[in-house]
């Protein structure tokens, strides 16, 4: 059986590794392991994203999303950008969550939720209907492209469905690996969607309820 940083339990033996990266003006140090995505460390388009994405004000319940969590990066990112708000951080792959919540755990935050992707997409579902809150207010993400066209779509709609009215989504995207069509679809979608930068062959897309 193959194994992709997607799957849901990697076969491939466990290697923990600590690493260390520069990101948001600080130095960060994590594990990192085989059989998830970007085992070295920070990944050129998560770098791309934290320089190019804009930081809001955003009120002390606002809800805050890293889709496709991998070992973390986003989600610190996210926990050190908003310490005063709730981070979710969501994967399929049981050792990336084990790894982000390790890692969670090692920078000190306490604000951070880490989940199988179906178990918090079901739970924040029945918390939009139960009104205890309008939505995720903030996405940031580097979706998992390599899952497949169909399988992407149905994630990112999924996700942008659980948007607040007022609710934005930034995704980076490699160009080559499909950005611009990408925004198409979306805009398609329902989704109004714009290019707001790019920088080593990626683009990082801005997208928002219509």
């Amino acid at each position: 059986m193959n194994d992709h940083y997607f799957s849901d339990s990697p076969h491939v033996a466990s290697a923990p590794t600590k690493r260390t990266y520069s990101a948001l003006g600080q130095q960060w140090t994590v594990t990192t392991d085989a059989g998830v995505f970007s085992p070295s460390g920070l990944d050129k388009g998560t770098a791309v994203l934290l320089h190019k994405v804009p930081i809001f004000d955003l009120p002390d319940d606002a809800l805050v999303a890293d889709v496709g969590c991998g070992w973390g990066p986003i989600t610190l990112a996210l926990a050190h950008t908003y310490p005063q708000t709730r981070i979710l951080a969501s994967d399929v792959n049981e050792r990336a969550l084990d790894l982000a919540s390790r890692n969670v755990v090692d920078a000190g935050f306490t604000n951070v939720e880490v989940g199988l992707a179906p178990d918090m997409i079901s739970r924040l579902t029945s918390e939009i209907a139960a009104g205890q809150h309008k939505g995720i207010d903030l996405i940031w993400s580097n979706p998992p492209i390599r899952i497949g066209k169909d399988a992407l779509h149905e994630l990112l709609a999924t996700w942008m469905g659980l948007l607040s009215p007022t609710g934005e989504a930034f995704w980076v995207v490699q160009k080559n690996l499909g950005a611009d069509s990408l925004a198409k679809w979306l805009n398609n979608s329902g989704f109004p969607t714009e290019k707001i930068g790019s920088a080593k062959g990626f683009r990082v897309l801005h997208s928002r309820r219509r």
